[in-house]
């Protein structure tokens, strides 16, 4: 892991030869197929010339890719390249325009999700697909329940535990999955996709919520899988986990295959180059400076308690100060954020904003006040998916472009092309269908929603979630450029070194209580971990730990 150093450094390709097309490293030959000398006995998947669009909109050309048994294949890509609409096509949940598909040496046209898992395909989506108002357990073996002459009877509870220790996930069968943290969720995803015994499982970001501990027993998990012959399809923007977890990779780019080869190698840069289609150095941005102590806060909590499990949290941010909240998931980082939006109730504690105590406060009340929160959860909790872009822009400031209540049409378009303009956000239109944008594009159109007025107090939850490295770099910028304006921002987020190179100062959390404050400067990963699992009374180097 590394630490909080913010200069950008050149790093090798690790790579001898480069392309004629781009001039971009590349590592020995590659059959355009992606198969070169592998029989069909060996290839679990296989796309020729496959090609997708919605409308007038093309999302998939000339896609080939052969997808090896017993290995871990994986997908990369900026968000739009089309890694999910392959592995949604493999999964049966879209029907190929043009091209073949075979899986395990048969030919299919059009099937749907059931018909793939018949076939022994299952996919864990990024956006979860689970219901709310079961159980993990009943989530897990849904569609699979136990039952006697079509009556559903009891027994799933041993075969959760028997899938419990191969997963090794620590998850309450009985808890209700609406209750859950996203992690936990994820969780259940994955355990629900080797319930089915599928030979070939798409995992479409798997880790985009799991701490760096959780990851590392997920990919323990696909290594066991691997190892019983499954073919794992991997589709992430960790480019770290690939490099470490995974045999091929695929580099996708505009909807069409760039090159697919061994892992062997490829580096972060390498990827990220190829993925971008020029050289392009991985850094974090420079911080602007950090308001003086003397400064005022803007908000201040005060031994504050909450309904949620906030025990006795104090803090403050100043305005243009970059907060940053370190721990692992559940220790408390997104109830402080939801405290100070006024969604969770205080219990005990004060929380004062400009000095003024906020005893009441309402999510509307802390909207008016130039209060902003980007969840962690953009589908569910962020945005509006039947309404366009343009709604889902103007949707906190319709004040802003109205007047005696009558909506200005003609100003809400500029602002929104703006906001389009400023995040680079595709398709370019304002009255695009935002369900069906890549993630990376969703969170640049909630990100939009509050940078078309500059708040007072900026709440990011998890911003970079699910997104590709460009967009990820584009999102940092935004967060630099907020705090240089003047806002005050709490970031909170599961990648640690994320909030260690974005933040001035950082609150070290564990069970719902602050228990440290540093400065991000003299911090860096490891000693940040090693402080929480010292605080939480375990060992750090044991790899029996368990992170919930």
């Amino acid at each position: 892991m590394s630490g909080c150093s913010r200069t950008p450094s050149s790093k090798p390709s690790g790579r001898a030869e480069t392309t004629a097309s781009t001039g971009l490293p590349r590592c020995g030959p590659v059959d355009p197929k992606g198969g070169a000398g592998m029989t069909d006995t060996e290839i679990a998947v296989r796309m020729r010339g496959v090609a997708k669009s919605f409308g007038k909109t093309r999302i998939l050309n000339d896609i080939s890719i052969d997808f090896l048994q017993g290995s871990v294949h994986a997908l990369v890509g900026e968000n739009g390249a089309g890694k999910s609409s392959v592995g949604k096509i493999i999964g049966g949940y879209y029907a190929a325009d043009e091209g073949t598909v075979e899986i395990n040496g048969e030919t299919v046209s059009r099937f749907s999700p059931r018909d793939a898992l018949q076939r022994g395909v299952a996919m864990i989506h990024q956006e979860l697909q689970l219901v709310p108002e079961l159980t993990v357990l009943q989530n897990v073996f849904l569609g699979l329940e136990s039952q006697y002459a079509g009556v559903l009877v009891q027994g799933d509870l041993a075969r959760f535990r028997a899938l419990e220790e191969t997963c090794q996930f620590g998850l309450d069968p009985h808890a209700k999955v609406a209750r859950l943290r996203i992690a936990e969720r994820q969780k259940v995803e994955i355990m629900r996709a080797v319930a089915r015994e599928a030979r070939i499982i798409i995992m479409d970001e798997p880790t985009s919520s799991l701490t760096e501990d959780e990851a590392e027993r997920l990919h323990a998990l696909i290594a066991r899988l691997k190892a019983r012959g499954k073919t794992i399809i991997y589709v992430s923007h960790f480019l770290d986990h690939i490099i470490a977890n995974c045999d091929r990779v695929t580099v996708m780019r505009d909807g069409r295959v760039i090159h697919t080869d061994s892992m062997a190698g490829e580096t972060k840069q390498s990827l990220v180059d190829s993925m971008l289609g020029q050289a392009s150095e991985i850094s974090w941005p420079a911080l602007p400076a950090a308001p003086a102590a003397a400064v005022p806060p803007l908000v201040e909590l005060k031994e504050v308690c909450s309904d949620t499990g906030l025990d006795g949290v104090s803090l403050t941010i100043r305005p243009g100060e970059i907060v940053g909240l370190i721990g692992l998931v559940g220790s408390g980082r997104s109830e402080i954020g939801r405290v100070l939006f006024g969604a969770d109730r205080i219990t005990s504690g004060s929380y004062l904003l400009d000095g003024q105590d906020q005893d009441r406060l309402t999510i509307n009340k802390a909207v008016q006040q130039g209060l902003a929160l980007v969840p962690e959860d953009r589908r569910k909790q962020g945005l509006v998916l039947t309404q366009t872009t343009r709604p889902n822009v103007s949707l906190a400031s319709l004040d802003k472009i109205s007047r005696y209540g009558v909506l200005n049409p003609r100003r809400e378009r500029a602002r929104v092309e703006r906001m389009i303009d400023h995040f680079g956000i595709v398709p370019r239109r304002v009255d695009g269908d935002v369900a069906f944008y890549s993630g990376g594009n969703q969170q640049k159109v909630l990100l939009s929603k509050w940078a078309v007025e500059t708040p007072r107090l900026l709440i990011l939850d998890e911003p970079s979630r699910g997104v590709d490295i460009g967009a990820r770099q584009r999102i940092h910028e935004f967060i630099v450029e907020m705090a240089e304006a003047g806002t005050a921002i709490l970031l909170i987020s599961s990648e640690i070194e994320e909030v260690i190179n974005l933040s001035h100062r950082g609150y070290l959390m564990s069970g719902g209580r602050i228990f440290a404050e540093a400065s991000c400067a003299d911090l860096n990963v490891d000693e940040a971990l090693n402080r929480i699992f010292h605080e939480q009374g375990a060992d750090p180097s044991s790899p029996e730990r368990i992170i919930a």
